[in-house]
C-alpha cells in the first residue's frame, strides 16, 4: 500500500497517495486542473502545458510533476488562468477551428475550454496556416486544421501487437500527426470511434456517422468542462 502524504493546492490541504502525479491528486480530491494532451492510462508528457501550476515560484506542469509531502502548489490564480487562457488562445490562431460546421462542437474539449476560461477575441493574430484533410483512409478523416499535436492519438491508438496507428511527421510549424497508410487499411469500426472519441478536437474522425448526436445534447452543452470538480 503506499504512503499517504500531505499537499496544499490554493491553501487547501489535501491527502494523496505517494507516487501520484499533482493531477491525480487535486482530481481524486474535487480539485479541477485543466489538461488537453493528459490521457488516463497513457505515460503523461506535458504536450499542451495547460495545467501549468506553481510551486516555489516556478511553473511546472501538474501531470508530470510528483506530488510531495509538505508542497504548496498555486493552481486556481489569475496569473495562471491568465496563462492558460493564453494557450487556448494560441491553440486558435495557429489552427483553423470553425466550431459551428465541426463534428466534435459540443464534444470538444478545446473549444469547452475556451468557453471556461472566457475566449473572446484572441490577442494574438490568426495565421490560417495552409494545412490539408487526409480522407484516404477507408474509416477515419484526419483533418490536420483541427490538430493540436497533444500525443493522445500516438499514445492510445495501437493494434493487437502494439504498433501505433498514428505518427508525428517533420518538425517545427511543418509538424503534423499522421496515420500509418497501410496500419489504416486495417483499422476496424472499433478502433476508429476510440480514436475518434480520445480525441480532444475534431482532428480525427469516424467515417459515415456525421452529426448523428444532435446539439444540445451534447457533453459540454448543459454541463461545462470540469463541472465534476469543484469550479
Amino acid at each position: 500500500m503506499n504512503k499517504t502524504i500531505k499537499l496544499k493546492i490554493d491553501g487547501k490541504v489535501i491527502p494523496a497517495e505517494e507516487g501520484q502525479t499533482i493531477v491525480q491528486a487535486a482530481h481524486s480530491n474535487g480539485i479541477y486542473i485543466p489538461t488537453l494532451c493528459n490521457f488516463e492510462g497513457a505515460k503523461p508528457k506535458g504536450c499542451c502545458r495547460m495545467c501549468t501550476i506553481k510551486i516555489n515560484n516556478r511553473y511546472m506542469t501538474a501531470c508530470t510533476t510528483p506530488a510531495a509531502d509538505g508542497m504548496e502548489v498555486e493552481n486556481n490564480t489569475a496569473e495562471i488562468n491568465d496563462i492558460r487562457k493564453s494557450i487556448i488562445e494560441l491553440l486558435f490562431v495557429s489552427g483553423n477551428h470553425f466550431c459551428p460546421s465541426c463534428e466534435k462542437s459540443g464534444n470538444c474539449e478545446l473549444q469547452a475550454l475556451a468557453y471556461r476560461y472566457e475566449m473572446m477575441v484572441p490577442r494574438f493574430p490568426y495565421t490560417f496556416p495552409q494545412k490539408g484533410v487526409d480522407a484516404k483512409s477507408p474509416k477515419i478523416v484526419k483533418d490536420q486544421n483541427r490538430c493540436i499535436s497533444c500525443k493522445r492519438c500516438i499514445k492510445t491508438i495501437e493494434d493487437e501487437q502494439g504498433r501505433k496507428y498514428f505518427a508525428f511527421k517533420d518538425r517545427g510549424y511543418k509538424l503534423e500527426v499522421v496515420i500509418d497508410e497501410e496500419m489504416a487499411k486495417t483499422m476496424t469500426d472499433e478502433i476508429a470511434q476510440l480514436a475518434m472519441d480520445n480525441c480532444p478536437v475534431g482532428s480525427i474522425l469516424k467515417k459515415e456517422i456525421g452529426y448523428n448526436e444532435p446539439i444540445g445534447t451534447r457533453k459540454y452543452d448543459k454541463k461545462p468542462i470540469g463541472s465534476e470538480f469543484e469550479v
